[in-house]
């Protein structure tokens, strides 16, 4: 079949598969970690992404109209052209969604307790200090204020606010969970049940404390988020932090969801 296609129209096909492979191995170099987030991230996805889709664009505009002018006009030719032209535009989508995303997402740091988000261990700490992790910032402090967000550009209006009021601003905002009738213990296994149920890993619970963490690993780059659960003794509030970026689009927010909606399963299953 590629004997049959003229020149532009191989290189338009050679250029659409190379595309998948190129963001592959951008995402998993980064995850088995071949180079650093930034790289992968920033320039090998958001730089030489763009200009490879921005090449694919070139040569599918350049294969349509040479398929169109060619006598006699042959409609695979017409259709692998617009495949081409799509497939930038819908990866330009998914780029403007995320930095739509980002924007309403400002912070990476999640918790259900902004007056006292539940701390992270020892270990955890020291995890996270070992991988480069950013900094845990103070929930009262406005994000200008902090030395994290000092050269992230900040709006004026996003520079005044702190985690506490950016958190309390959602309207998803994720709610403690109440114990209910369950027990302390009850609550402290229900939390690393629920956990096991989500895929995290390095799972470690003190039932003195009630402290119950572990750790997300995302499919794409391999991010990781460190999560906290505090069983109290009427409630649990939950805690999601991403170790890199700025922005966590959202996922932590809607992990913690997921976690406290596994979690109150749980509790309904072992009071049954």
């Amino acid at each position: 079949m590629m004997n049959t296609l003229p020149r532009h129209a191989k290189i338009l096909l050679v250029l659409l598969v190379l595309l998948p492979i190129y963001f592959a191995i951008a995402s998993f170099g980064t995850k088995i970690g071949l180079w650093g987030w930034k790289f992968g991230l920033v320039a090998m996805t958001l730089g030489g992404g763009v200009v490879l889709l921005g090449l694919v664009a070139l040569a599918a505009l350049v294969s349509l109209v040479m398929a169109l002018r060619a006598k006699p006009r042959r409609k695979g030719l017409v259709a692998l052209a617009i495949l081409g032209l799509l497939v930038p535009a819908s990866a330009l989508l998914v780029f403007v969604g995320a930095l739509g995303k980002g924007q309403a997402n400002p912070i990476h740091d999640i918790s259900t307790d902004t007056a006292n988000p539940p701390a992270f261990s020892a270990s955890t700490m020291a995890a996270r200090e070992a991988a480069g992790a950013n900094p845990l910032s103070d929930y009262q402090t406005p994000l200008g204020q902090l030395a994290f967000f000092k050269d992230k550009g900040l709006s004026p209006e996003l520079a005044v606010k702190s985690h506490a009021q950016i958190i309390t601003d959602r309207p998803d905002r994720p709610a403690p969970l109440p114990l209910g009738g369950a027990s302390k213990a009850e609550g402290v296994a229900a939390v690393a049940a629920a956990m096991g149920q989500m895929g995290l890993t390095e799972i470690r619970s003190d039932p003195a404390t009630g402290i119950v963490e572990g750790v997300a690993e995302t499919f794409w780059f391999g991010f990781k988020d460190d999560i906290v659960a505090r069983v109290g003794d009427a409630q649990i509030d939950f805690r999601s932090v991403s170790r890199v970026g700025v922005s966590d689009l959202g996922a932590n927010t809607a992990r913690i969801l997921a976690l406290r909606e596994k979690v109150q399963a749980q509790l309904g299953a072992a009071s049954r």
